[in-house]
């Protein structure tokens, strides 16, 4: 009996086996992980387009809480533009309010301001024929994670992941942060109740470009660093196992 007991493993050898093949597949599920919540904004409006309607609206509803989703702001697809920007970015698209104007979902909101209820009316609608469904994340946020996502692709090549070190801070705050911060608060302080300067209201490029060189810089800074930890923690392991003479 206590023969039998001892030749299966314990709870804390279970574990660290787990953490052990954890820490050497760990990119493969982060990846995964990223990759779903990356895709899965492309796919609500894929939805709303074939007719699947309710599990569209499940996939807006989850995002919500992490996105302001505001209609102008967002990217579309299937419909006469990609993006369809306030007339206050200056762009050469046509602008939101010229579709809005016509819609049932803005009629009691006034499209020149920028208030609870056009703010509210700009993340609850979500598309039509005529204008395509939106994102579940806005244009910003949506290129974060998909670069974040290509950024980690990118590091998964044994090539790159054995030579790339992690982005050095001060090009990260400069390079990754700086553009980012800049665009997205000049844009807010424009705004009641700040109006430090005249609206401005980001252009759907800089939104994009912005967001795209956030995810790669986070992929560049987090992944190296993730590697490196991971791999202590795998020799660390692997000692253990190789002092108590078992093979892993």
């Amino acid at each position: 009996m206590k023969a039998a007991s001892e030749a299966r493993p314990s709870t804390g050898r279970k574990l660290n086996m787990w953490l052990l093949k954890f820490s050497r597949h760990w990119l493969r599920g982060a990846l995964i992980i990223i990759g779903l919540y990356a895709g899965l904004p492309y796919a609500a409006p894929v939805m709303m387009k074939v007719g699947l309607t309710a599990p569209a609206r499940v996939l807006y509803t989850l995002y919500s809480p992490m996105c302001h989703q505001m209609a102008f702001r967002s990217m579309f697809i299937f419909g006469d533009q990609l993006f369809y920007p306030r007339a206050a970015a200056g762009t050469e698209m046509t602008p939101f309010e010229a579709y809005a104007a016509h819609l049932e979902e803005f009629a009691s909101v006034n499209l020149q301001g920028f208030d609870v209820g056009l703010i509210f009316a700009a993340r609850d609608f979500v598309g039509n024929e005529q204008m395509g469904y939106k994102m579940t994340l806005c244009a910003r946020d949506t290129a974060i994670y998909t670069f974040l996502f290509l950024g980690g692709l990118i590091y998964s090549i044994p090539y790159v992941r054995r030579r790339i070190r992690p982005v050095p801070i001060w090009l990260y705050i400069f390079l990754g942060l700086g553009p980012i911060g800049i665009d997205g608060v000049s844009q807010l302080l424009s705004y009641p109740p700040f109006s430090l300067w005249p609206v401005r209201e980001t252009a759907p490029f800089f939104r994009v470009t912005t967001g795209a060189i956030f995810g790669l810089m986070n992929a560049w800074l987090a992944f190296p660093y993730l590697e490196q930890s991971f791999q202590e923690t795998r020799r660390a392991l692997e000692a253990k196992f190789a002092r108590a003479g078992i093979a892993v």
